[in-house]
Protein backbone atom coordinates (compact mmCIF):
# COMPACT_ATOMS: atom_id res chain seq x y z
CA UNK A 1 0.00 0.00 0.00
CA UNK A 2 2.94 2.51 0.77
CA UNK A 3 5.05 1.37 -1.74
CA UNK A 4 1.60 1.85 -4.51
CA UNK A 5 0.73 6.12 -2.89
CA UNK A 6 4.54 6.66 -3.30
CA UNK A 7 4.28 5.49 -6.71
CA UNK A 8 1.73 7.35 -7.24
CA UNK A 9 2.85 10.59 -6.14
CA UNK A 10 6.13 10.47 -8.10
CA UNK A 11 4.36 9.69 -11.12
CA UNK A 12 2.04 12.93 -10.11
CA UNK A 13 5.56 15.11 -9.65
CA UNK A 14 7.17 13.80 -13.05
CA UNK A 15 3.80 14.99 -14.78
CA UNK A 16 4.27 18.22 -13.48
CA UNK A 17 7.86 18.81 -14.19
CA UNK A 18 7.00 17.33 -18.01
CA UNK A 19 4.23 19.72 -18.35
CA UNK A 20 6.66 22.23 -16.44
CA UNK A 21 9.20 21.76 -19.18
CA UNK A 22 6.80 21.47 -22.17
CA UNK A 23 5.66 24.99 -20.71
CA UNK A 24 9.38 26.59 -20.87
CA UNK A 25 10.33 25.44 -24.10
CA UNK A 26 7.28 26.92 -25.48
CA UNK A 27 8.27 30.15 -24.34
CA UNK A 28 11.71 29.74 -24.97
CA UNK A 29 10.62 29.32 -28.77
CA UNK A 30 7.57 32.00 -28.51
CA UNK A 31 9.80 34.15 -27.50
CA UNK A 32 12.74 33.54 -30.36
CA UNK A 33 15.25 32.10 -27.80
CA UNK A 34 15.01 35.25 -25.60
CA UNK A 35 14.88 37.87 -28.52
CA UNK A 36 11.08 38.60 -27.31
CA UNK A 37 12.98 39.99 -23.96
CA UNK A 38 14.94 42.57 -25.55
CA UNK A 39 14.09 46.62 -24.82
CA UNK A 40 12.31 48.55 -27.28
CA UNK A 41 10.30 46.99 -30.32
CA UNK A 42 11.09 43.34 -30.15
CA UNK A 43 9.18 42.61 -32.66
CA UNK A 44 11.46 44.27 -34.71
CA UNK A 45 14.48 42.46 -33.79
CA UNK A 46 12.89 39.61 -34.42
CA UNK A 47 12.55 40.51 -37.90
CA UNK A 48 15.66 41.55 -37.92
CA UNK A 49 16.87 38.33 -36.70
CA UNK A 50 15.01 36.67 -39.29
CA UNK A 51 16.22 38.58 -42.13
CA UNK A 52 19.89 37.82 -40.76
CA UNK A 53 19.17 34.15 -40.40
CA UNK A 54 17.68 33.82 -43.80
CA UNK A 55 20.54 35.61 -45.42
CA UNK A 56 22.65 33.05 -44.30
CA UNK A 57 20.05 30.59 -45.48
CA UNK A 58 20.69 32.05 -49.16
CA UNK A 59 24.25 31.18 -49.32
CA UNK A 60 23.28 27.42 -49.36
CA UNK A 61 22.14 24.98 -52.77
CA UNK A 62 18.41 25.03 -52.84
CA UNK A 63 17.83 27.56 -49.87
CA UNK A 64 14.55 28.69 -51.58
CA UNK A 65 13.17 25.03 -51.49
CA UNK A 66 14.50 24.99 -47.95
CA UNK A 67 12.82 28.38 -46.73
CA UNK A 68 9.20 27.16 -48.02
CA UNK A 69 9.76 24.01 -46.02
CA UNK A 70 10.66 25.51 -42.79
CA UNK A 71 7.88 28.47 -43.18
CA UNK A 72 5.06 25.53 -43.89
CA UNK A 73 6.80 23.37 -40.88
CA UNK A 74 6.89 26.24 -38.51
CA UNK A 75 3.35 27.71 -38.66
CA UNK A 76 2.26 24.55 -36.85
CA UNK A 77 5.16 25.24 -34.36
CA UNK A 78 4.41 28.57 -34.03
CA UNK A 79 0.37 28.41 -33.55
CA UNK A 80 1.36 25.51 -30.83
CA UNK A 81 4.06 27.99 -28.82
CA UNK A 82 2.88 30.94 -29.16
CA UNK A 83 -0.44 30.10 -27.45
CA UNK A 84 0.74 28.27 -24.75
CA UNK A 85 3.18 30.88 -23.99
CA UNK A 86 0.58 33.35 -23.73
CA UNK A 87 -1.85 31.46 -21.71
CA UNK A 88 1.28 30.91 -19.03
CA UNK A 89 2.04 34.45 -19.42
CA UNK A 90 -1.30 35.14 -18.79
CA UNK A 91 -1.81 37.72 -21.75
CA UNK A 92 -3.76 37.59 -24.76
CA UNK A 93 -0.74 38.56 -26.75
CA UNK A 94 2.46 39.18 -24.78
CA UNK A 95 5.17 41.77 -26.46
CA UNK A 96 7.74 39.22 -25.49
CA UNK A 97 5.84 36.29 -27.96
CA UNK A 98 7.66 37.09 -31.38
CA UNK A 99 7.61 34.15 -32.94
CA UNK A 100 4.52 35.25 -34.98
CA UNK A 101 6.92 38.54 -36.21
CA UNK A 102 9.56 35.89 -37.29
CA UNK A 103 7.16 33.44 -38.92
CA UNK A 104 5.39 36.38 -40.92
CA UNK A 105 8.82 37.76 -42.00
CA UNK A 106 9.92 34.70 -43.02
CA UNK A 107 6.57 34.12 -45.36
CA UNK A 108 7.35 37.90 -46.27
CA UNK A 109 10.97 37.20 -47.48
CA UNK A 110 9.75 33.82 -49.50
CA UNK A 111 8.30 35.82 -51.86
CA UNK A 112 10.73 38.50 -52.54
CA UNK A 113 14.02 38.15 -54.19
CA UNK A 114 16.76 37.00 -52.44
CA UNK A 115 18.58 39.76 -52.37
CA UNK A 116 20.18 42.30 -49.83
CA UNK A 117 17.74 45.15 -51.27
CA UNK A 118 14.64 42.76 -51.56
CA UNK A 119 15.27 41.70 -48.09
CA UNK A 120 15.99 44.74 -46.86
CA UNK A 121 12.57 46.60 -48.27
CA UNK A 122 10.89 43.22 -47.47
CA UNK A 123 11.81 44.40 -43.92
CA UNK A 124 10.40 47.77 -44.45
CA UNK A 125 7.25 46.51 -45.80
CA UNK A 126 6.96 43.76 -42.97
CA UNK A 127 7.40 46.49 -40.12
CA UNK A 128 4.95 49.17 -41.56
CA UNK A 129 2.03 46.82 -42.10
CA UNK A 130 2.11 44.99 -38.78
CA UNK A 131 2.70 48.10 -37.43
CA UNK A 132 0.07 49.80 -38.90
CA UNK A 133 -2.01 46.75 -39.13
CA UNK A 134 -4.66 47.70 -41.73
CA UNK A 135 -7.58 46.21 -42.37
CA UNK A 136 -8.49 43.61 -42.23
CA UNK A 137 -5.21 42.66 -40.44
CA UNK A 138 -6.53 44.46 -37.50
CA UNK A 139 -9.34 41.77 -37.04
CA UNK A 140 -7.23 38.87 -36.37
CA UNK A 141 -6.28 40.42 -33.23
CA UNK A 142 -9.73 39.50 -31.92
CA UNK A 143 -9.21 35.72 -32.63
CA UNK A 144 -7.95 33.70 -29.83
CA UNK A 145 -5.26 31.53 -28.83
CA UNK A 146 -2.12 31.31 -30.92
CA UNK A 147 -4.29 31.40 -34.44
CA UNK A 148 -5.12 35.02 -33.20
CA UNK A 149 -1.26 35.72 -32.28
CA UNK A 150 -0.16 34.60 -35.57
CA UNK A 151 -2.57 35.65 -38.30
CA UNK A 152 -2.28 39.56 -38.24
CA UNK A 153 1.87 38.55 -39.26
CA UNK A 154 0.88 35.99 -41.65
CA UNK A 155 -1.45 38.91 -43.22
CA UNK A 156 0.99 41.70 -42.55
CA UNK A 157 3.74 39.41 -44.76
CA UNK A 158 1.69 38.96 -47.39
CA UNK A 159 0.94 42.31 -47.66
CA UNK A 160 4.40 43.53 -47.24
CA UNK A 161 5.50 41.04 -49.98
CA UNK A 162 2.11 42.59 -52.47
CA UNK A 163 3.62 45.96 -51.62
CA UNK A 164 7.20 44.92 -52.45
CA UNK A 165 5.87 43.79 -55.79
CA UNK A 166 4.22 46.73 -56.64
CA UNK A 167 6.79 49.14 -55.66
CA UNK A 168 9.32 46.63 -57.79
CA UNK A 169 7.16 46.90 -61.09
CA UNK A 170 6.63 50.75 -60.76
CA UNK A 171 10.23 51.53 -59.82
CA UNK A 172 12.68 48.85 -61.47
Amino acid sequence: MVVTESLVKKQTELRETAKSLRGLAARILATGFGIGYLPLAPGTWASAATVLGLTALYRLPGARFVHLALVAAFFALAWATSGRAARDMGEKDPRAVVIDEILGQSLCLLLVPASIPGFALGLLYFRLFDILKPVPIRWCENLQGGLGILLDDVLAGLYAAGAFWITYHLFF
